[in-house]
């Protein structure tokens, strides 16, 4: 009995030996990396020339707003002379109201247009990054990349509360900085267009 005890408890432990898994050797540490999304947008001379395009476009439409206006402000001295209530001051009043409204939707026009290319721009150029971004990571041996844009002070208390929530690296001593090197990977894409 006491041969048979010790029988199991030999195969017993042979059992939870053979169980056990075999200790994996050490990890290689982890290769960690960080990239500032706002100083790629901010030095890529593919967004400085978007912004220039934008500038240039917003200007055209700045001076074509300002001739609509001088209508307006012609159609308008052109009422004071006019009797109220006559057919010719009904004709150029409505005449004014139309041009008048014009202007104002296309103004509204314009605001909408400039918002949703910017929109549209902002997130093609985006995507480029975080393409660029793994590339670039892969060709360093690089195994995390994190967004390390550091906050702008002074900012209103909503802006540091959205600061709060989204500036989520605070320290990256010794870390691979590859800002630099995505934005001239990215200048060098001509993928997005402005």
């Amino acid at each position: 009995m006491v041969i048979g005890s010790l029988v199991c408890i030999v195969a017993l432990f042979a059992t939870f030996e053979s169980g056990r898994a075999a200790p994996e050797p050490p990890a290689a540490p982890m290769k960690i990396a960080v990239v500032s999304i706002r100083n790629v947008f901010n030095n890529s001379k593919r967004h400085a020339q978007y912004r220039a395009q934008v500038l240039s476009n917003q200007s055209r439409a700045k001076a074509q707003l300002e001739d609509l206006a001088k209508d307006i402000e012609a159609e308008e001295a052109g009422l004071k002379p006019l009797k109220p209530g006559t057919a010719d001051y009904m004709k150029q009043l409505q005449t004014t109201l139309e041009k008048r409204s014009r202007l104002d939707s296309q103004q509204e026009y314009l605001k909408q247009q400039r918002s949703l290319e910017d929109k549209n721009w902002m997130e093609a150029l985006y995507q480029e990054i975080l393409k660029i971004t793994k590339e670039v990571a892969k060709d360093k041996g690089v195994t995390l990349v994190l967004e390390r844009t550091e906050p702008e002070f002074p900012v209103t208390p909503d802006e540091l509360m959205m600061t709060f929530s989204t500036h989520k690296v605070l320290y990256a001593e010794n870390c691979v900085d590859l800002t630099e090197e995505v934005t001239a990977r990215l200048d060098a894409n001509q993928t997005v267009k402005p």
